[in-house]
């Protein structure tokens, strides 16, 4: 028998299979998406069983062993690694890999992850274990265990190791090995919680025999969690399971504790934060369909859930659901899939829908439920606009004085505050006051930001780090200032103007350490802090009663950023953050800072008004020709030579001039927004299209014309979020 072998390496060329002969000690074991090791060139690599037949004409090796019986691709899943390699544009071998827990990717040879316990147990029949007791009476601790192991297996670690060593010579007993998981969950189910009238609407509205999309658009603090349980709880009664998508593994804490609660051990959690072995676990779990409940962050979507009865998109509008390297897949696609291949009802739920979803729900292709109310007695919160050019004439160049009063009526209070900035680092550019000189990275040719705990100048795009000196490396004079604001200068300013106040930060320095983001939540639910100061990882979905004031520092962040979706994100942003306050029967708050206070986007955040939000968005798409209008895919050539990534980029937009339909638009090629990164040169083609077969087809020829270019690489993103 034979098998073709989809091989580890993901070059291009090497994209396809090759034929192994299965040697007759594989032939009742290997199986169709088993991971093996193949010999390969003068190599011994890993490949995937795409295929077993009979007979081949030709040369074959053989395989030399099945690294994993336990573990393998289902047949849904090698079907759904052809719809990403083709949708995306990418190779098969890399559509498979993102599939997998790092544990158990195609290239990594460690076979188990496995975690065990070693327990001792009896070797021998009961009559000889006595007849060994009789005659060794002095032996009171060797006999108080075997009388134990009569009854029960033991841990080894429970036993002194000279018991043991002595127990085994008269091979009396013998160890016995039985795997446990690293994350153990009490089989404990809380009472649920009584639907309100609007909620109870909603859940009926979902028919889970259905293939349809449901957008479940609810303000925040609507309840929209717990129709997504009572949910649950009908597809668990069928003995079906769900995948349940949270965009943050900052939202995962929260909402895997109110799934705990009400579900015990039935559920499993899958995210980044979690260690290799946690990871390796956790799959197995859903593989040996142990669990009813998948709660994860994107890659949760590849997880091999058996007997699929439902998939939840919770914030559907974020944009992280959406992967930034090859193979550049949305989490959205793939549950739509996976919805079609099973024929189940898929729920989108978010207070700020994307336009894209909006549009879908107003042609009928979503089915739209709405939730206008928040649940029990909390209000949505009063909202302020403050003009921060008032302020600045004032000498308030960070808060003002409408939001430092506030604050301190909250501490007072004995309340919570969240404030937003959604930058971070202490300072976002140094320069020198003397010379001019700014800090850049040497690879990206970005300005370095300013971490003062560190003492470092970092760069975001690349990771390139330097130490910070007050000294101009130009000029050698001491004029080196700091200019730009980030959470940690806020952090710092707060801690000056509220000393007795409890601070914390919440952004991407103060949660890389494993367990930070469910500390810091913990802490705030506990009411350890005062004062949250955090990134847009606070705005989303966090649920703390005692949050009554949410102040914006900025609101022109996200708004001047060049990107045609800018408007909608920073309505989402700032809606969904606002949404934090007053959560419970206190009355909430909301202050937002700008330097635009006319801006259409902010004062449609002050009336909390998303459709006159949307159909504004909506206008402006339609003119410019941009989504939900029109499709987007991005082309970046990259190369470390800026004249042959310029010459290709213009080649290249000449070819796909000549391979496209007469409604498709063709822009460029110009200067990608991040022009330089690790010494990478980036030009952009963008292309606006409707439906054109004709291109799609041509960008694949294109992929393939580049494979062999060592020179200049394509970077074709299908459905971008930001240009």
């Amino acid at each position: 028998m034979y098998a073709n072998i989809l091989i580890q390496h993901k070059i291009k060329s090497l994209d396809h299979t090759f034929t192994y002969h299965i040697p007759n000690e594989l032939t009742n074991e290997l199986e169709i998406g088993m991971k093996v090791r193949i010999p390969f060139g003068n190599s011994i690599i890993n490949g995937i069983v795409l295929d077993i037949f009979n007979t081949y004409e030709g040369n074959t090796k053989d395989i030399i062993s099945i690294v994993s019986k336990e573990l393998k691709l289902n047949k849904e899943l090698l079907e759904l690694g052809k719809y990403i390699k083709d949708k995306y544009i990418c190779t098969l071998i890399s559509a498979y890999q993102t599939m997998l827990p790092s544990s158990l990717k195609i290239n990594n040879n460690k076979e188990s992850y496995e975690l065990q316990d070693t327990y001792i147990v009896l070797n021998k029949d009961e009559s000889i274990i006595n007849q060994y007791i009789n005659n060794n009476k002095r032996a009171k601790k060797q006999i108080e265990v075997l009388n134990q192991l009569k009854n029960t297996k033991l841990l080894k670690k429970d036993i002194s190791s000279s018991i043991i060593n002595v127990l085994l010579d008269k091979d009396l007993i013998k160890y016995e090995y039985v795997s446990k998981y690293r994350i153990n969950k009490d089989n404990i189910k809380g009472d649920k919680k009584e639907l309100t009238e609007e909620q109870n609407k909603a859940y009926k509205e979902v028919d889970l025999s259905s293939n349809n999309v449901y957008l479940l658009h609810g303000i925040t603090g609507s309840g929209k969690t717990e129709i997504y349980m009572h949910l649950c709880e009908d597809v668990i009664k069928k003995d079906k399971t769900i995948i349940v998508l949270v965009p943050e593994i900052s939202l995962t804490t929260q909402l895997v504790n109110r799934f705990y609660n009400r579900f015990g051990s039935d559920v499993a959690i899958f995210h980044s934060e979690l260690s290799e072995g946690e990871k390796y676990d956790e799959y197995r779990k859903i593989d040996k369909g142990e669990v009813h409940i998948v709660v994860g962050t994107r890659s949760a979507i590849f997880t091999p859930t058996k007997n699929l009865g439902l998939i939840i998109i919770d914030e559907e509008h974020t944009s992280s659901y959406k992967q930034e390297n090859t193979p550049r897949y949305n989490a959205i696609d793939i549950a739509k899939w996976r919805c079609n291949y099973n024929n189940i009802p898929l729920i989108l739920g978010s207070a700020t829908p994307t336009l894209e979803s909006m549009a879908r729900a107003e042609k009928g292709v979503y089915k739209y439920i709405p939730l206008n109310v928040r649940v029990g007695k909390a209000k949505l919160p009063k909202m302020t606009i403050i003009n921060m050019q008032d302020e600045y004439r004032k000498r308030n160049m960070i808060l003002s004085d409408d939001l430092k009063i506030a604050i301190d009526k909250r501490l007072q209070n004995k309340e919570q505050v969240m404030l937003l900035l959604n930058r971070r680092g202490y300072s976002t550019y140094i320069t020198c006051e003397s010379c001019g000189y700014t800090y850049k990275c040497p690879h990206c040719d970005i300005t370095l930001t300013y971490h003062k705990t560190s003492k470092q100048l970092r760069c975001h795009y690349c990771g390139y780090t330097a130490f910070y000196s007050d000294t101009c490396p130009e000029c050698h004079e001491k004029t080196i200032n700091s200019f730009g604001l980030g959470t940690e200068k806020v952090e710092s300013l707060i801690k000056e103007l509220f000393p007795s106040a409890r601070v914390v930060r919440m952004d991407k320095d103060t949660t890389t350490r494993k367990g930070s983001h469910e500390k810091i939540i913990k802490g705030i639910e506990n009411l350890e802090y005062d004062i949250i100061i955090g990134t847009q990882m606070i705005s989303k979905g966090l649920d703390f009663p005692r949050v009554t004031l949410v102040g914006i520092i900025n609101a022109d962040e996200s708004l001047n950023i060049p990107d045609f979706r800018s408007g909608e994100n920073t309505y989402a942003l700032l809606s969904q953050v606002s949404g934090r306050a007053g959560r419970s029967d206190l009355s909430g708050e909301v202050i937002i800072q700008t330097f635009n206070p006319d801006n259409k986007t902010l004062l449609n955040v002050l009336k909390n008004d998303y459709n006159q939000n949307y159909n504004y968005e909506m206008n402006i798409r339609k003119i410019l020709k941009y989504p939900p209008f029109y499709y987007l895919i991005s082309i970046k050539v990259i190369s470390r030579d800026y004249n042959k990534a310029s010459l290709e980029a213009n080649k290249i937009a000449e070819l796909v001039k000549k391979n496209k339909n007469g409604q498709t638009i063709i822009l460029g090629p110009t200067t990608a927004s991040q022009f330089r990164l690790n010494n990478y040169y980036r030009f952009q083609i963008i292309i606006k299209y409707k439906k054109d077969e004709l291109l799609i087809n041509y960008l694949k020829k294109l992929d393939e014309m580049y494979i062999s270019n060592k020179d200049v690489y394509l970077e074709i993103d299908v459905d971008p979020n930001r240009l």
